[in-house]
């Protein structure tokens, strides 16, 4: 009876087991993605944590992390860079004023006054810009009003004015490229901080992605390792009820708790695993758990069947399409700017000079006596008259000139252009070893996608195999053909097997994502089924 009684336990124990061993396997026909059997499947739902999704983890890395943070203050450096730098060609408004009280004494009978006072009042006012082809403009009104106590002037207060328009043009001193060299410079610099800062979206849309895998993985082995964790509990207990009947020894019992105290172990080290990356991936996005929650759960599967270009072709477009290429590029753009401007500047400067204006004058006018004999004072007239006669060059003046500067040895400009040169050349070579980089990587990522097929498939396979050894196993341990030591070993292989095809599942996950990052989203794209 008693014998009856442990045999039906032991084939209780072993369906149970064969449950557990067969519900772990992939189930092909119902979902290609992920292994879809029961107790898995089971066990991950069991898994608490906070649900999220790869758009929204994408989505909350946008708005929080630091590195998005940082590649918009970078944007906006550049920005205000070249902001700053188109102000230099706004024209500028320019004003002052100054007040003059004078006492000097006299020597000479034409002074009018043995202490010569004058209060004098200058005023000046206009606008200034310079243009992108290195022409400098400006404006001027001068005013000065003069009251004296010289017995000798027929206008007091006087008010002297002149307007003038001035102009200097340099001819070989870079001319446009000189004048617009730092504008241009910051016209690139922006251009290459906006495809940076598009291809940080994409390396954080990346990084998120492949975090966001590692952590699939890490949830699946952590759920395979409480299936064996399980099986060993299952394979003690029946190694004690077999040891009790006299069918196996006692060593076979050692064996079994052996196996069952490293499957603890190894429990916790893949619980701490997973949440060690939890807490990296919630600080990635700038988000943590809800609360009351201590890890992420993910939400969505990795895709598997991609389809992509021949490689060749994916390196040709890619050189072409690749943001941080395009960027490498500005920066060469923009040294050769300053190549250029640097060998403009080394020339000598010649500027033409030229002024055009008109004078004013007006006041009130006062007698003078001189020598007995009074002279009639002047037609008064105002501070306006005088600027009309001004502005209508009623009393016009011109001028013109040439302006020449040739530093002896030129070893300032000289120096200039050498430097500007060997930074050209030193961009050219960074854009060189940046495309070639990028090639490798490109190459790379696409013989691991295309490799990832078959390897993801033996991953498959070998799962079956550990599965059908384990099968095996179980029959044989009852039958008395193999010992519990061979059951231990069989099982640490299918767990094995389980979290190579875990590996091999996200490995092409991230190597799809390393893809469309290199090639700035390009490729692979999804197969539509």
């Amino acid at each position: 009876m008693l014998h009856q009684r442990l045999t039906a336990l032991s084939r209780l124990i072993l369906s149970m087991l064969m449950t557990m061993i067969y519900s772990s396997l992939p189930l092909m026909a119902q979902d290609t993605t992920t292994n879809p059997d029961s107790a898995l499947a089971i066990r991950l739902k069991q898994i608490t944590g906070t649900i999220i999704s790869l758009e929204d983890a994408i989505s909350h890395a946008m708005d929080k992390s630091t590195e998005m943070q940082q590649a918009r203050a970078s944007l906006m450096s550049a920005k205000a860079v070249l902001r700053r730098e188109l102000g230099m060609f706004d024209p500028a408004l320019f004003a002052n004023w100054r007040y003059i009280d004078n006492q000097a004494p006299t020597a000479s009978f034409f002074s009018g006054a043995n202490v010569l006072e004058t209060q004098q009042t200058i005023g000046q006012a206009g606008i200034r810009m310079d243009l992108s082809y290195g022409t400098h403009l400006e404006t001027a009104l001068n005013v000065r009003k003069l009251k004296t106590n010289s017995s000798f002037a027929s206008l007091s207060p006087e008010y002297d004015t002149d307007v003038s328009f001035s102009i200097r043009q340099p001819l070989l001193n870079g001319f446009t490229m000189s004048a617009r060299k730092v504008l241009s410079s910051a016209e690139k610099s922006l251009d290459a901080a906006q495809k940076r800062y598009d291809q940080n979206v994409l390396d954080i849309s990346t990084e998120v992605e492949k975090s966001y895998w590692d952590l699939y993985a890490a949830e699946r082995d952590f759920a395979v390792q409480q299936l064996v964790r399980e099986q060993a509990k299952a394979l003690l207990k029946e190694a004690e009820i077999r040891a009790k009947t006299g069918l196996v020894g006692p060593n076979q019992v050692a064996n079994a708790q052996v196996f069952l105290a490293q499957q603890e172990l190894a429990l916790y080290d893949q619980e701490e695993r997973l949440d060690r990356l939890s807490d990296q991936f919630a600080s990635l996005i700038g988000h943590r758990p809800e609360s009351g929650m201590k890890r992420f759960i993910i939400g969505d599967q990795p895709p598997q069947d991609f389809t992509i270009s021949p490689v060749d072709e994916i390196v040709s477009q890619s050189i072409q399409d690749n943001l941080q290429l395009q960027a490498t590029k500005k920066d060469l753009e923009r040294a050769r700017i300053l190549e250029n401007a640097a060998a403009w500047e080394a020339l000598p400067s010649v500027d033409i000079l030229g002024i055009i204006g008109g004078n004013g004058l007006a006041g009130t006018g006062r007698a003078i006596t001189f020598n007995g004999q009074t002279f009639p004072p002047p037609e008064s007239s105002t501070l306006g008259d005088a600027i009309s006669h001004s502005f209508n060059r009623d009393y016009p003046s011109w001028s013109v000139g040439v302006e020449v500067n040739y530093p002896i040895g030129s070893r300032t400009g000289l120096g200039r252009r050498d430097e500007a040169r060997a930074q050209v050349i030193m961009s050219e070579q960074n854009y060189i070893a940046a495309e070639r980089l990028l090639e490798e990587q490109i190459r790379s990522s696409h013989r691991e996608l295309e490799n990832g097929i078959m390897r993801l498939q033996i991953a498959r396979d070998q799962v079956k195999a550990a599965q059908e050894q384990v099968r095996i196993g179980l029959i044989e341990y009852h039958n008395g053909r193999s010992t519990a030591f061979e059951l231990v070993r069989l099982a640490a292989d299918f767990a094995q097997s389980q979290q190579r095809y875990s590996q091999e599942l996200v490995r092409n996950a991230k190597a799809a994502a390393t893809l469309r990052q290199l090639t700035s989203g390009k490729y692979p794209a999804l197969k539509t089924n």
